[in-house]
């Protein structure tokens, strides 16, 4: 579970204060994925990055009790000197897992042969791409955050297998997405929320919460 409690964040642009959330408060439970529909600049990003811990509210509390992921093709946490084969097993020990299987893994999955053992520095932003999207899903979490849809790279058999696995993944357990496109937001959840002047309006169901998303417009 995730529960904003009268959660406000804002930031100063340099001319005025940009309001993401206002005392915001919902929940997000584990088996009810969630959509969160915002126009672009509106805070999506902020959001996502607040439910796993990247940033913090100015106001009011952020409870946690599932194991979260970070946000889907986020490259933090990666060390650019380190091989992805030493950063495989960096992460897998922060997380309590097994170094060996996180790193196995990771090189199946990334599949780029003798560049596994090289600094991560060294690759291209597609070969990047690749390792950390694969690093993600060899941890498993009870709730997955997706920003603006599925990160993707430019290698057609790698998504292939990508998305094979993060099908497996998402049956058992919860996502949650913010988009500014709705048909995004459609193959995730049932439930959704619109995000509209640092208020989260919440609605039982994707249409509802279109249907708002577009009259608001």
């Amino acid at each position: 579970m995730i529960e904003f409690d009268n959660v406000s964040k804002s930031f100063w642009t340099g001319t005025q204060r940009k309001v993401i959330l206002d005392q915001a408060s919902f929940r997000v439970e584990l088996g009810r994925s969630l959509g969160i529909l915002a126009p672009n600049g509106t805070g999506k990003t902020t959001i996502i990055n607040m439910m796993c811990g990247l940033e913090k509210p100015d106001e009011g509390v952020i409870r946690r009790s599932s194991r979260i992921s970070f946000p889907l093709g986020f490259m933090g946490g990666v060390v650019g000197k380190h091989s992805a084969n030493e950063n495989a097993r960096f992460i897998a020990r922060i997380y309590g897992l097994d170094p060996d299987y996180v790193a196995a893994f990771t090189r199946w999955l990334t599949d780029i042969d003798e560049y596994f053992d090289m600094p991560v520095g060294t690759y291209s932003s597609g070969m990047r791409q690749r390792f950390v999207f694969s690093l993600l899903l060899s941890l498993e979490f009870d709730v997955y955050l997706i920003d603006e849809g599925m990160p993707s790279a430019t290698d057609v058999e790698f998504n292939r297998k990508a998305g094979q696995v993060l099908n497996e993944r998402l049956k058992n357990s919860t996502v949650v997405i913010v988009s500014h496109q709705p048909e995004v937001l459609e193959n995730f959840c049932r439930e959704a929320a619109v995000l509209r002047d640092g208020k989260l309006y919440m609605f039982e169901t994707l249409d509802e919460a279109r249907q708002y998303y577009d009259y608001t417009a």
